[in-house]
């Protein structure tokens, strides 16, 4: 059984990177895009794998990684909330709803949002501060449909409206996540394929009173005048990523999951992912995962530097009260600022 997995997992492996060399090409453009908020993930699940399981994971925690996975639920109804601590005191919450309409497919929305807290208002005259703080506004909102087209395959798409706002100017846009699932690929039961490309939309800019100036000419009869700053226009951070996963069972108790996946970034480098995740009972969960940035275009003694978040690391507990309810956590080391740690809570009807 393990000489079946190591050689299942070899040939997906060599497949998955034959297919992805000629889609790599992140790095090109990194640092131009804007609306980072679209790449923070959510649901400790999927962050304990570092974001790799887009191949088969399902329900409404798959939303964010690959909206496919919402075709496949065993449940008529599905929430899910988690709370994140980010770098720099930055929290993230996210919440999501799911509905299964049988013969049509299911239907989700989800929220997520950043807390920044208060931060003080400095201008030329004060650099130290005014007095007055002001708090941004990053909120995501989305509407996903998902459908099982076969037994084996899954499509889904997630429209998101994204907006943020900084005082009194403002910036609203529309990203889609588009993903397909196939599990048994070559007729191996367990072995599951996922595509997802992520974040497409076209261009935000931001508007609002915080761009108007006043230029003033002493030697002009005309006085102040006032004149409007035209904000430059910025890209989503889109992605491509394919992933490949392999789930085997261990007598009638112990579950298996290897993952592996490649992420095309066009505004960031690319990277290689790998996971795992190790059931007993389908009740207790043990899961890790690891992220290797390729950084082709980046100095040798800079590509440490420029990958900030590590291995990730992660615990699940399912509970059967007359509904199904997971808790799960998630760590994620983080260089420069303080690990990340998410916690989630899953219901299903």
């Amino acid at each position: 059984m393990f000489k079946k997995i190591i050689t299942v997992l070899s040939v997906s492996l060599l497949a998955l990177l034959l297919v992805v060399d000629a889609f790599a090409s992140g790095g090109k453009r990194n640092g131009t895009a804007g609306a980072q908020e679209l790449l923070i993930p959510v649901g400790a699940r999927g962050l304990a794998f570092n974001g790799a399981y887009i191949a088969g994971l399902e329900g409404v925690e798959s939303i964010y990684y690959n909206p496919a996975g919402l075709g496949v639920t065993k449940y008529s109804a599905e929430a899910m909330f988690s709370y994140m601590n980010y770098i720099a005191d930055i929290g993230v919450s996210y919440a999501a709803v799911a509905a299964n309409f049988e013969g049509l497919g299911t239907i989700a929305f989800s929220i997520k949002s950043l807390e920044f807290g208060d931060i003080p208002v400095t201008t030329t005259q004060a650099p130290y501060g005014t007095g007055s703080t002001f708090s941004p506004t990053f909120v995501t909102v989305g509407l996903t449909y998902a459908n099982a087209l076969t037994d084996r395959i899954r499509v889904g798409l997630t429209a998101n409206v994204v907006t943020e706002q900084i005082m009194n100017s403002s910036a609203t846009g529309m990203a889609f996540d588009v993903g397909v699932q196939y599990n048994g690929i070559a007729g191996v039961e367990g072995l599951q394929m996922g595509v997802v490309l992520r974040n497409f939309g076209p261009r935000m800019q931001f508007d609002g009173s915080n761009l108007i100036r006043i230029a003033e000419d002493p030697n002009s009869l005309r006085g102040s005048q006032f004149y409007k700053i035209e904000a430059a226009t910025f890209e989503l951070p889109s992605q491509l990523e394919l992933g490949l996963a392999y789930v085997s069972r261990f007598a009638a108790d112990y579950r298996a999951t290897f993952i592996t996946s490649f992420q095309n970034n066009n505004f960031a480098n690319d990277e290689y992912r790998i996971a795992a995740e190790f059931a007993f009972q389908e009740m207790l969960f043990l899961r890790g995962g690891y992220a290797i940035s390729q950084g082709l275009n980046t100095p040798e003694e800079y590509k440490d530097e420029e990958q900030i978040f590590g291995p990730t690391f992660g615990v699940g507990l399912n509970l059967s009260a007359g509904v199904d309810i997971t808790v799960d956590y998630a760590y994620r080391w983080a260089r420069y600022f303080d690990a990340n740690h998410m916690f989630s809570i899953k219901v299903g009807f």
